[in-house]
Formats: C-alpha cells, structure tokens, sequence
C-alpha cells in the first residue's frame, strides 16, 4: 500500500535516530567519518561533499514525493539545473526551452552552455506542434516549465512525453511553480524534475537549495556522478532546514492556492489590470490541461498593468504585506516587477518579459488582508 501525500512528506526517508530515538532525524554537522579499516567505510559514508546522512534523508524524501527512484539535493535549483544539462548534453547538442522560461535558466543556458557549443531554441511549451517543429536532429532535451515563470503558461505533460518518446529526447520539467505537492511530472512521462527547493519545498524563505529526482538510472548515475565532482551540494542544516518545510508542505500549498485563486479573481475585475495570469481562471488557454495534471493551481499570479511599466514600478513599491523581493513560495506574501528583477537578463531577447508585468507570490496569510493590500497599491 502507497501512503498518501502528506504521510510521505512527513515520513518519507525520515527514522527515529536508532542511537537516542530522537523522533526528527538529526543534523550531521561532519565533513569526514571514521573508517573501519582503510577503505572500509562504516555505512557507507567517507566525506560529506560524496555523501551525508541528513542530506540522503532529504533526497530520500524527495524522491518518494515525486514518485521518482532517484532523488540528488544541490545547493541552490541553478546548480541542481546545471549538472541535469551537463549531465545529458555535449558540445554540438541541441535543447528546446520555454519561451518565457525562468531568467536564471536562460542566463546558463545563453550565456554559458552556448560558449560550450551546445545551441537552444525558445518554443511555447504550452503548444505541442510549436514543441515539435522546434526540435532538430541533435535535439536531446525538451526543458519544460509548467506553469512557467513568470507568465504562468500551462504545458501538456503527457502529450510533450509522448513527443519526446517518439523523438528520443529526453522530457525534464522543473516543477518548481507547482510543488510535487499540485503535480508529479515524473508519473505524466517526464524523464527528470528538477527544483528550487528554496522556493515551496522549503516554504519558509530561510534556505537555498535544489533537488534533482528521476527514474532513469543512467540520468542519476551521470547526476551523482557531477554532484560530487563539481561539489555544488547543500550543507546539513540546509538539507535539515528543507526537510522540516516539507513536512507542511500539503497544508501550505492548500492555502497558498485558495488564497492566490482569491487575488486572481479580484484583480480581474479591477480597471488598472489589463490581463491576469493564472491557470485556475477559466479563460486561461491552458485551463483544462492544469485542471487535468494539477491537484489545484498555485499560488502563483501575474498580471499587467493598464499604465504600463512606471504605474506597475509603482505598484511592486507602494504594497504593505506583500514584501517587494525576488524569490517566491514562502509562507510570507512577494510582489516583484519581473522585467527589472528576476528576468532582467531575458531583456533585448526572445524572452523579454513584458514592461507592464507584475508577479506575486501569494503566502499564507488572512487572504482578505492581502486583497485590501494589493487593491490599495493599484488605487
């Protein structure tokens, strides 16, 4: 029998220390473990960049929430993006990415990948045929944002697997927006998730940290394989820090979702606001297939506004509970002006942001609180 979500998050990977029965797995603040006889490791550990026990309870958990049989934890979700792409491309290889994908993405990709001879091309995720005639003869990987960041566009998993079947590329989706806890990519058909942890996983905006988990056994060997070579892993009180968010992580996305479904519906009706864009909204092109692969639809929302860049400029500044910072997914609501902030590097490109666009990030808090706030800043 398969425990439900919750149960997992909160068991999952994680056993009472055997020596004290301590019921929270404990922090492991080591960097090096006694052997038993040289080259006789005592289970199974000899140096925390290869391995460490707080953090396999964290990969372990990972793992099983994603249904996935492998899970790596990195020290931040672009290092744990990284050693996914150079783990599966080679000079002269060819990637799809989304056309509004995460500006952190599209800086590794553009400005370091392609000076290693690997070439990409933007397609909107959210159309198959779009997807399909992206692809190339030395295309390897399909990299998938759903929803994506920041204009919250919705990608028909099952179909892209299906496609990347039948061209023999390989499906990665960062699932970060949705949070395993809304959508589990691995069991639509995608090869591999990638996360930052830092954003819903953690949950509580005090900790920086990726994740990587997959069925594929070569994918994880190469995975592992660059996770202690290039060393980009988290320490034991990050890994431990994430594991405590996760253990709430059901409870936080129900609210992070009902309250983000309140801040869609009023902000479309507001004179200011030219378009919102958020999946649970009937009239969002890719609503049913969210309604299809999603539990619910996030806690994530854009829209423009009607006065364009200086009147949203303005709005990111003048809010009382929504906190003006980059990042997202934590219990604390943020608003940010993506065109000057967490997509900047996207400016001049095929995935320019609009001027206009605002992103918040609903948090936990009294939904009608927020509302008054965000209503107030667009007076």
């Amino acid at each position: 029998m398969t425990d439900g979500f919750a149960t997992r998050a909160i068991h999952a990977g994680q056993h009472p220390d055997s020596s004290t029965g301590s019921v929270i797995p404990p922090i492991h603040a080591t960097s090096t473990y006694v052997q038993d006889g040289v080259g006789n490791q005592r289970a199974g550990y000899e140096y925390s960049r290869t391995g460490n026990p707080t953090r396999t309870t964290l990969e372990e958990c990972l793992a099983a929430l994603e249904s996935g049989h492998y899970g790596r934890a990195f020290a931040s979700g672009m290092a744990a993006t990284d050693a996914v792409l150079r783990s599966v491309l080679r000079p002269g290889d060819h990637l799809v990415i989304p056309d509004d994908a995460y500006g952190g993405t599209f800086r590794l990709i553009d400005k370091v990948l392609t000076g290693w001879g690997v070439e990409y091309t933007p397609a909107r995720v959210s159309d198959v045929d779009e997807v399909r005639a992206a692809i190339r003869h030395n295309t390897k990987v399909l990299w998938v944002e759903s929803p994506t960041n920041p204009l919250l566009n919705i990608a028909d998993l099952a179909a892209l697997a299906e496609l990347a079947a039948e061209t023999s590329t390989r499906l990665v989706v960062d699932n970060t927006f949705a949070s395993p806890y809304l959508q589990q990519p691995l069991e639509l058909g995608a090869d591999v998730v990638v996360h930052s942890t830092t954003k819903y996983l953690g949950g509580h905006s005090d900790v920086v940290g990726g994740a990587v988990v997959t069925s594929d056994e070569e994918i994880a060997s190469g995975v592992a394989f660059l996770q202690n070579t290039a060393g980009a892993v988290p320490g034991p009180f990050d890994a431990w820090l994430t594991l405590r968010g996760v253990k709430t992580l059901a409870a936080r996305m129900e609210q992070h979702s009902s309250n983000a479904a309140r801040i869609a519906e009023a902000l479309r009706e507001h004179p200011k606001v030219t378009r919102v864009f958020y999946p649970g909204l009937p009239e969002h092109p890719g609503h049913e297939v969210a309604a299809r692969q999603m539990r619910r639809f996030g806690g994530m929302v854009s829209f423009t506004h009607a006065d364009g860049e200086r009147a949203a400029v303005d709005v990111c500044a003048r809010t009382r509970l929504f906190t003006l910072a980059e990042s997202l997914g934590g219990v604390e609501s943020l608003i940010e002006h993506p065109g000057r902030m967490t997509h900047a590097s996207t400016a001049g490109s095929l995935l320019q942001v609009p001027a206009e666009l605002v992103r918040v990030s609903a948090g936990i808090e009294d939904v009608d609180d927020l509302l008054d706030d965000l209503l107030a800043a667009l007076e």
